[in-house]
């Protein structure tokens, strides 16, 4: 069992940017490969991005590819996405996922464990 709990979030302007922090605990979190999704309301649970075990193999949705940088410290069994240069439509519900496979995969379905989700809004 991981407990993951999200932090961070708030309202930010448009061009901004925000850090969001999922701190694990129970099982060892350097077992896992973690992943960021967000969910809009009336829409679907979105991936935005993971890395693996050792924060390599990064895989990042194409929305946001070169504006948001996820990052891990098993030291801390803390996982991280820096997100820059927000816009209106990044504006979701955030929620960190640890799943056992070896790649973050973009289906939710494949991770085993959430948190609560922290809110995210961006105001144009």
């Amino acid at each position: 069992q991981v407990q993951l709990v999200e932090s961070g979030g708030g309202l930010v302007q448009a061009g901004g940017s925000l850090r969001l922090s999922c701190a694990a605990s129970g099982r060892t979190f350097s077992r896992y490969t973690m992943g960021w999704f967000r969910q809009a309301p009336g829409m679907e649970r979105e991936f935005v991005g993971g890395v693996n075990w050792n924060g390599g193999a990064p895989n990042y949705a194409n929305s946001v590819k070169g504006r948001f940088t996820i990052s891990r410290d098993n030291a801390k069994n803390t996982l991280y996405l820096q997100m820059n240069s927000l816009k209106p439509e990044d504006t979701a519900v955030y929620y960190c996922a640890a799943s056992s496979g070896g790649w973050a995969a973009s289906t939710p379905s494949l991770y085993d464990y959430w948190g609560q989700g922290t809110q995210v809004t961006v105001s144009s």
